[in-house]
């Protein structure tokens, strides 16, 4: 994760226009949608008879990354995939993004390079066209606000307000490596503040770290649910931590949720990270946040079609919305859950 030793060039040297040139000059277009991208006033699609799905995220400097621990071209890619995330948990596929920045004056051009570098990995990887933009000053820091446009047929749309009563609880891949991983970076930048010629220690925690810094959208997921023939009833992502994604399901679909402590998966490095820590690793899971995993419903009769799939877990079924949203225990209490994921705006 050491960063290249560059030349750096004032980004006043090329001004807003030479900037925006240089940043763009590479794109190719890969969608028959994208009939227009940067170079004029607006992008211009055309999707036919396909619904457009679109998100927007903002990344704020000092509130949603810290530059200390998370490379240019990292932030670049992770920036991406948080908006690719939220078009994907409406089961469809993601095709366009535009990247607005603010960039204050301690950033060189070969800085924000970097940051490029990692958002075209991102649109390559994904096959997403980036379509436009804006920069502008900024006298504190970097604000990255990008925006996603995806497209489904109106039949595959799912939406977080479809969850049935005995419908199974999903979720994709495993939870809590993304938090277990912030936690890690945070303590090596405190032990760095103390002592400026240390280094941070990061050996042996690569799924954590990259859960963290470089997460995927499961776009897969959608090739998944296509091979075995189910269509969600309801979905979200969770990048807010479980308990707050199964109570905005619940909110929307008028309905209660009862989830397993034993069946929510994962991984071992996230366990023993928490046991280092003192945290109990359920509470990662539940609260961490920045997975992006999927948070799914199904009806209970197609349970057969997952029971074997490595990459799905059942962790709990909804039941009617007077019975609540419960954590079961593994001693078989009921704890009710909160919504304690991230919230900036909290104090």
């Amino acid at each position: 994760m050491t960063e290249n030793k560059r030349k750096a060039t004032p980004i006043s040297d090329l001004g807003e226009f030479g900037l925006i040139e240089r940043l763009t000059d590479k794109i190719k277009l890969k969608n028959q949608s994208t009939l227009k991208g940067v170079g004029d006033d607006a992008a211009v699609l055309g999707f036919n008879e396909k619904k457009i799905v679109i998100t927007t995220d903002l990344l704020t400097e000092g509130i949603h990354f810290n530059l200390m621990y998370v490379p240019m071209k990292y932030l670049g890619y992770k920036a991406v995939v948080v908006n690719l995330s939220d078009i994907v948990a409406m089961n469809a596929t993601p095709r366009q993004i535009t990247v607005s920045l603010a960039i204050s004056a301690k950033f060189s051009v070969e800085a924000i390079e970097e940051f490029y570098e990692g958002i075209y990995e991102a649109c390559e990887y994904y096959g997403v066209d980036l379509i436009g933009g804006d920069t502008t000053s900024s006298l504190t820091g970097l604000t990255i606000s990008i925006t996603a446009i995806g497209e489904a047929r109106q039949s595959y749309i799912v939406y977080r307000s479809g969850a049935k009563k005995n419908d199974l609880i999903c979720v994709s891949g495993d939870l809590g490596g993304a938090y277990m991983g912030l936690q890690l970076l945070e303590r090596e930048k405190e032990v760095v503040k103390v002592n400026r010629q240390a280094k941070l220690q990061l050996e042996g925690y690569d799924y954590i770290l990259k859960r963290q810094l470089k997460p995927e959208a499961r776009l897969d997921m959608l090739r998944v649910f296509r091979t075995l023939g189910i269509m969600p009833t309801s979905m979200i992502d969770i990048s807010d931590g479980l308990s707050s994604e199964l109570m905005h399901i619940c909110k929307q679909s008028n309905a209660g949720a009862k989830i397993f402590e034993d069946k929510i998966p994962m991984d071992n490095e996230t366990k023993a990270m928490a046991n280092e820590f003192n945290i109990n690793p359920i509470v990662a899971a539940l609260n961490g946040g920045e997975d992006y995993e999927l948070l799914f419903t199904i009806p209970l009769n197609e349970h057969k079609k997952i029971q074997n799939h490595p990459d799905i877990t059942v962790i709990g079924h909804i039941v009617d919305a007077s019975e609540g949203t419960m954590l079961v225990t593994t001693g078989g209490s009921e704890i009710e859950l909160t919504a304690q994921g991230w919230n900036p705006l909290k104090r």
